[in-house]
């Protein structure tokens, strides 16, 4: 008589081994896919606060209206959140003067912020 043939399926202890290699796996996979929910969530709102400086900073530069001096305001309904803030200041070249065009914006209870600068140029009075 030769060894009995063991019938398909599995046993209750590997059962209850995969029961509990999954009950260990799944809160660390759980956190995972939850911090990468949560930046992804940042960067989103980091890429669009670099365009709306970037837009506002095309937009001071092309009517002059940095000139005036230091401003600020908001996006609108279409971006709620997100406030600008412009400040020009001198350079190293006292021909020259820098526009920095400020985002501020709070995310998970901090203040986040982007500046861009660019180089402008005074019109000779």
């Amino acid at each position: 008589m030769g060894a009995r043939a063991r019938p398909g399926g599995f046993t209750f202890v590997e059962l209850l081994a995969t029961v509990v290699l999954i009950g260990a796996i799944m809160p660390v996979a759980m956190q995972t896919i939850s911090l990468c929910t949560r930046l992804a969530g940042q960067s989103r709102r980091e890429i669009e606060a670099v365009s709306l400086a970037s837009t506002k900073l095309a937009e001071l530069v092309a009517s002059k209206d940095w000139e005036t001096g230091s401003k600020g305001g908001n996006f609108g309904t279409d971006w709620p959140g997100y406030e600008w803030n412009a400040e020009v200041s001198g350079w190293t070249e006292s021909t020259v003067r820098q526009l920095d065009v400020e985002v501020v914006w709070t995310s998970q209870g901090r203040q986040r912020r982007v500046t861009l600068s660019t180089l402008v140029y005074p019109e000779a009075n």
